[in-house]
């Protein structure tokens, strides 16, 4: 038995799912899964390491499962593989570094492996090889997009520190900056401030409190995680009425439907269906209705589909290109 693994890798952790190599080169059954550690930019000091750590480990727990379903675990042999992992930019040398890595820890040859970013997985996952645009947001954001001819283009997902808008980290930035500004009499102060505040332990009734805030959202380990757990915080105050809120999550909803628009007008693609995905497009109902709205005033007839497939089944469609017809 031949299989073909593909591999999610995220921040927090990484997918394997194996497959069998079908007969001519197909995608056949999916035969087991297994989870590992997450990875982080390859750039980072220990983003090497963890990006091979990710691959082996979650490699090995997928199969254990085959032992699990009786498969012949020990004499099946890893042919093909792709990786969509998080941060890993296409046509760059993080991307040929992405490779090298993928191929020490997996034991394949470069033209065995794909690696490309997480958001270009999530895309195949989606609409397999047709036409169509996927929205992506948790804690930062991104849309990415094919057309017929199989040409793709994304616009967004530069860093949180240069475009992040329309992701959960953006949403809770952007609730404390208007909570501080109700501190300071910029504007009248409304909930937000109490409610935001109270997520992070600070007491509005404290004259320090600005202070400490503005201390804590640059300490280590705050980053855009820590921004990005107040967004449900924002969400609810704006279901529930709160003005302020209320823009915040318009603003943001409106800056997801305009990068579905970017790609849209790149890729000239006419009334496309696009797919949202992510944590903060799919769970926070205040994020989700401005961004219909908006797509329906910047794409009109754009329809709004479910995935065909998530991220893992974009990188076994993917994988399966990089396994030769004549090896089956």
């Amino acid at each position: 038995m031949k299989l073909i693994a593909g591999f999610d890798a995220g921040q927090t952790h990484t997918t394997c799912r194996l497959a069998v190599a079908g007969d001519g080169g197909r995608l056949g059954a999916v035969i087991a899964e297994g989870d590992g550690p997450g990875v982080c930019h390859l750039a980072a000091p220990d983003g090497p390491a963890r990006f091979g750590d990710a691959l082996r480990e979650s490699l090995v727990r997928a199969r254990a499962h085959l032992v699990d379903a009786r498969q012949p675990a020990g004499t099946a042999a890893l042919v093909a593989a792709a990786v969509g992992a998080s941060g890993i930019e296409q046509g760059t040398a993080v991307q040929e570094q992405g490779l090298a890595l993928a191929a020490a820890a997996l034991g394949l040859a470069p033209e065995q492996l794909v690696v490309t970013g997480d958001e270009r997985t999530a895309l195949r996952g989606a609409f397999g090889g047709g036409p169509g645009i996927v929205v992506i947001s948790g804690t930062g954001t991104i849309a990415v997009g094919r057309d017929a001819a199989g040409r793709e283009h994304r616009c967004g997902g530069w860093g949180w520190l240069l475009d992040g808008a329309g992701s959960a980290m953006d949403i809770g930035r952007d609730g404390l900056a208007l909570s501080l500004r109700m501190a300071d009499g910029r504007e009248p102060i409304g909930p937000l401030r109490a409610a935001l505040w109270d997520a992070l332990d600070l007491d509005p009734a404290d004259q320090g409190a600005p202070q400490r805030l503005k201390a804590l959202v640059v300490a280590e380990g705050f980053g855009p995680a820590g921004f990005a757990r107040l967004a449900p915080v924002v969400d609810r105050l704006a279901a529930g009425g709160d003005a302020g809120a209320a823009e915040v999550m318009a603003r943001n909803g409106e800056a997801l439907a305009a990068l579905a628009a970017g790609v849209a007008r790149s890729l000239d693609l006419a009334a496309p269906e696009v797919c949202p995905m992510g944590g903060a497009l799919t769970h926070l109902r205040q994020l989700q209705l401005p961004f219909e709205r908006s797509l329906r005033r910047l794409l009109p007839g754009s329809r709004l589909v479910p995935a065909a497939g998530d991220a893992c089944q974009g990188a076994l469609v993917m994988a399966a290109g990089r396994f030769p017809p004549e090896a089956g």
